[in-house]
């Protein structure tokens, strides 16, 4: 059994591809099944965020992933199969390292991608497709995430998302106090957002949100204003900025409300910032003179800008990761090799016993101690020796040699050649 990583992301796929293969939370349970019942697969992990969408799934033979990810999301094979990655048990181990520890993200050193890991293995564990070398494999990929943001400055002055929506909402506004703000969604993205927002004291700012509760706690912890999602094709006119991020499958914001909206505000500007995978709103709305629309493929034009002063810490890091997976792929390897060593020893086991018993026998009969004990050892000597002997002895040619070398290293005979 090996492990695989197939996926792709924001660094191989443009917005609108990934959006395609995004998968909504309430098909995730439907998905991991599948992909879990799929040709050679035994167990499987899907991480699908807004930059990426990625497989992680223990199996004898990776070939048919890809055809089931294709397969499930209703595209083809050949349309997406440009933009995807598929890496072997050692890349892939390195990659899902990288990920958790932020190296892989559009702002490195980001602490949220650890948050939509352990989601994913929530997800993975409640729908029963995590098993043994995936629970193992996700461990010690939450350990390497700790160690690398304890360790290292990765997450230092790190330029988030929200951050940057911020920074440019300022591109169109000088002063972001005089703004009312619209967040739509109340999940973990928006409450951050939210919280950078709030730091530049808006004139309002209101929470939509199908649950209710959920933007109601939102809004009161940022004495924000809540309203029905219904309810934003009327009030859109009202609103500056506009920032969305929720698991619709469908736009939220058409080109028709935008348009409506404009001419109510008599075209006075409008920023729109969407952070959702597949969007939320229509991308057509980028098109229109007085709406400045931001994805979250622009937003790395922003935080781009912070990467130079991090770079020391992503090469320590890097360091630490490739420590990290040189031990998972030894403990691997020792748990491949389990069962033989559960052979050698239960064998071992036997043969001693069968001579343990004939010395019992033969000291019952009134033999010499003495004797019996120097034909126990004999015994079990020539026993256990018998494999390794013929091993050498039907050993030919170039072969004969490696033989021999086995043989030294097994049972470290150059102690005493």
């Amino acid at each position: 059994m090996q492990l695989y990583a197939l996926g792709l992301n924001h660094h191989t796929a443009p917005l609108a591809i990934r959006e395609r293969v995004a998968f909504q939370p309430e098909s995730l349970g439907q998905a991991l099944h599948g992909l879990a019942h799929a040709d050679s697969v035994r167990e499987a992990a899907i991480l699908s965020t807004c930059n990426r969408t990625e497989l992680y799934f223990a199996a004898e033979q990776p070939q048919h992933a890809a055809d089931w990810l294709a397969r499930f999301h209703q595209v083809s094979l050949n349309e997406v199969s440009p933009y995807l990655y598929a890496y072997p048990q050692r890349d892939a181990i390195r990659h899902v390292f990288r990920v958790a520890s932020g190296l892989d993200s559009m702002v490195i050193g980001e602490p949220q991608i650890l948050g939509q890991v352990k989601d994913a293995v929530r997800r993975a564990e409640e729908a029963g497709t995590m098993g043994t070398l995936l629970h193992k494999l996700f461990q010690n990929t939450f350990a390497v995430a700790k160690e690398v943001r304890s360790t290292t400055a990765i997450g230092a002055n790190t330029v988030s998302m929200a951050a940057a929506a911020v920074h440019l909402t300022e591109r169109i506004f000088e002063r972001v106090a005089d703004q009312h703000v619209l967040f739509i969604g109340a999940g973990e993205m928006i409450e951050l957002c939210a919280a950078h927002f709030a730091g530049a004291q808006p004139k309002s700012m209101t929470v939509a949100n199908r649950t209710e509760e959920r933007a109601q706690a939102l809004a009161t912890r940022f004495g924000a204003q809540t309203m029905r999602i219904e309810q934003i094709g009327d009030m859109l006119p009202r609103f500056d900025v506009v920032v969305s991020c929720t698991a619709s499958p469908l736009p939220i914001v058409g080109l028709g409300m935008a348009e409506r909206a404009v001419k109510a505000r008599r075209h006075r500007p409008i920023v729109m910032v969407d952070l959702a995978v597949p969007r939320d709103i229509e991308p057509e709305i980028a098109a229109l003179d007085d709406v400045f629309l931001y994805t979250v493929d622009d937003l790395a034009q922003v935080v781009d800008a912070g990467l130079e002063s991090r770079q020391q810490a992503v090469i320590e890091a890097e360091q630490i990761i490739d420590t990290r997976v040189d031990g998972f792929l030894h403990w691997m390897a020792a748990r491949d090799a389990v069962p033989a060593i559960r052979a050698l020893r239960e064998h071992a086991e036997a043969l001693r016993q069968a001579e343990l018993e004939r010395a019992l026998r033969l000291l019952a009969k009134g033999e010499e101690p003495q004797r019996v004990l120097e034909a126990l050892s004999h015994g079990l000597t020539n026993k256990l020796m018998h494999g390794p002997t013929r091993f050498l002895n039907q050993a030919e040619g170039e072969h004969k040699a490696e033989a021999g070398r086995v043989v030294h290293q097994l049972f470290n005979l150059s102690r005493h050649g």
